[in-house]
């Protein structure tokens, strides 16, 4: 493994909205920040069309390109980007290290910004019709099925919120659950959001019934469905299927150097992990993965790079850089 001989002030682990833009912040303050990515840089948004919600846009924008954008910002304000995966870090006194698979970065600080992905429904013509009516995203492609008929997967209280969501748009919203009606907990969501969502007319509910399949050719047409008590397949129409049964965050390479909340990585306030200069930010921080908004995301990297500035300050006039690293409990810090 190559050891990168000069110090840096700032690595970031990972060049989607929250890296890309904790770059940005992080090369206006001269801190000449490293990002290292094993994708292409943009995460998630890449694989979105269009984006209509973020701010200043005007009409919508291709998501790849605006990611192209914020990826030529931060370099012409002098950030370099690497495109290698990073295996784990080590924590030090003074200094960390970032281990890459051919590399290894020597950092006063981190900003960990490795995201997460929806986790992915595993039946036939998912895979293939993800972005042509598949989506993992009511918030980024609702809105492209204005007066169609939408199938929402997923049962719990982001599911129904996304369902609710889409009657914004659709003509008609079907939610896929496994379990009878009367069976306990059938449902995960709140008692308040289920009969927000029964009370919708424009919500019904498919229940026992599980996912055998996603048809169409060149977009979605149908989703076949079994009905788990009888074992009959039926075959439902439907224009879109909007997938929310969960999230990963991508934090594996991170175990054992940082605290971990069921995968997800653990800050206080300020983006501060429980090791002196290691902060985190974007969507596999808890907290900010009930949002799941590049938005959000983008906005904690520039909070996680303002951090990384005012600590590294700190630390060059001597002042907390001999200290203990805060103490975080569930994601506050305590003296």
């Amino acid at each position: 493994m190559q050891v990168i001989p000069s110090l840096r002030d700032v690595v970031i682990v990972g060049a989607g909205p929250a890296g890309l833009t904790a770059a940005v912040y992080a090369a206006r303050s001269l801190l000449a920040p490293v990002v290292i990515e094993k994708g292409l840089p943009g995460g998630q948004l890449n694989e979105t069309d269009l984006i209509e919600n973020w701010p200043g846009t005007g009409d919508a924008v291709p998501a790849p390109e605006l990611m192209r954008a914020l990826r030529r910002q931060a370099e012409r304000l002098g950030a370099e980007i690497v495109q290698d995966e990073v295996v784990g870090i080590e924590p030090g006194a003074a200094t960390h290290r970032v281990l890459t698979q051919r590399a290894a970065f020597e950092a006063r600080a981190i900003i960990l910004c490795p995201g997460s992905r929806p986790r992915d429904l595993d039946v036939p013509g998912a895979a293939r019709l993800k972005g042509h009516g598949v989506s993992y995203c009511a918030t980024c492609d609702g809105y492209f099925f204005r007066d169609r008929s939408i199938v929402v997967v997923g049962a719990g209280d982001s599911a129904l919120m996304e369902a609710l969501f889409l009657t914004r748009f659709a003509s008609r919203v079907s939610v896929v659950v496994r379990h009878p009606k009367a069976a306990p907990h059938a449902v995960r969501a709140s008692a308040s959001m289920l009969r927000r969502a029964e009370e919708n007319p424009k919500v019904e509910f498919l229940w026992d019934r599980s996912v055998e399949e996603i048809r169409g050719d060149a977009f979605v047409t149908a989703i076949r469905l079994r009905r788990l008590s009888t074992d009959a397949v039926e075959e439902v129409p439907a224009d879109a299927v909007f997938v929310n049964i969960g999230r990963i965050p991508q934090t594996d390479f991170l175990r054992g150097a940082v605290e971990l909340d069921d995968g997800y990585l653990v800050t206080d306030e300020r983006l501060r992990t429980g090791v002196a200069g290691i902060f985190a930010a974007g969507d596999a921080r808890r907290g900010a993965d009930r949002y799941s908004q590049a938005i959000i995301a983008a906005g904690e990297g520039a909070m996680a790079a303002l951090e990384v500035e005012q600590y590294l300050s700190r630390e060059s006039l001597g002042v907390g850089s001999c200290g203990p690293a805060p103490v975080i409990v569930r994601g506050r810090e305590v003296e």
